[in-house]
């Protein structure tokens, strides 16, 4: 998290430095690719080209199937909505949550780093599970239902925008900006399943192919999990404080 927050300030207080921090995050993710950017872009692609094809595929079809069954799998046990609570308590219990799955992450990426390919593969659906797992949890803190499908599209922007390139960031979180202003698809026939693939992969699989190698597998995969949760639940916090002070 950039700044800590002032949780004893009042309350007024601390909407202000939540503005502050949700338009420095706005400022973030609307910047235009910059030459390291462009450069760290162009080694995936060369990344991705020495990969085996089959790799790619099995992981691809391990995203879009492990994705669409937490997010519309009806037997999902989603926490109750938040309310009558201000923004600085929902903030709190937020940061607490969000330090409980990142544990869980990095405890589920050490074990999987140290148990060769096939475990770490296999860390690929662990992964994305606890970190839909992690969004459904903070939509609640935030006072949101997750059973709600206009919700769980939501979710499913946050965890693109959060592993999108620099390139493509900004257009993700256009789609996100004024969410509860606008109309919605009632189905994910129109969501584009390829880009979102491709995106997360290309963000995740130098740090998770790393995870692959002897004797370091583990304490890669775990320091790779705690960050990448990190940045997802930094990501929805921002999201949802913006939510909560354009309602306000």
């Amino acid at each position: 998290m950039p700044d800590k927050p002032p949780f004893a300030a009042p309350e007024a207080e601390y909407e202000a430095w939540a503005a502050a921090e949700v338009a420095r995050w706005r400022r973030q993710m609307l910047k235009a690719p910059n030459l390291i950017d462009k450069a760290a872009r162009g080694t995936q692609q060369r990344v991705n080209a020495i990969i085996p094809e089959k790799a790619h595929a099995a992981v691809t079809a391990v995203v879009e199937k492990m994705t669409r069954a937490i997010l519309l799998g009806s037997n999902l046990t989603t926490a109750a909505p938040l309310e009558h609570a201000p923004l600085s308590i929902r903030d709190a219990k937020a940061l607490g949550v969000i330090s409980g799955y990142r544990t869980a992450a990095a405890v589920e990426g050490g074990v999987a780093g140290a148990g060769g390919f096939w475990l770490a593969l296999a860390d690929f659906p662990a992964l994305i599970a606890i970190k839909i797992k992690l969004l459904f949890d903070l939509a609640a803190v935030y006072g949101h239902r997750g059973s709600d499908f206009s919700e769980r599209l939501y979710l499913l922007h946050l965890f693109q925008l959060a592993f999108s390139s620099a390139a493509r960031r900004a257009e993700v979180f256009r789609a996100l900006e004024d969410w509860d202003a606008r109309a919605h698809p009632q189905s994910l026939d129109e969501f584009d399943w390829r880009k979102f693939q491709q995106e997360y992969r290309d963000y995740i699989d130098l740090a998770k192919m790393a995870q692959l190698i002897p004797l370091i597998g583990a304490p890669v995969g775990a320091v790779v999990n705690w960050r990448l949760t990190e940045r997802l639940g930094s990501m929805a916090m921002n999201g949802y404080r913006g939510r909560w002070l354009t309602a306000l």
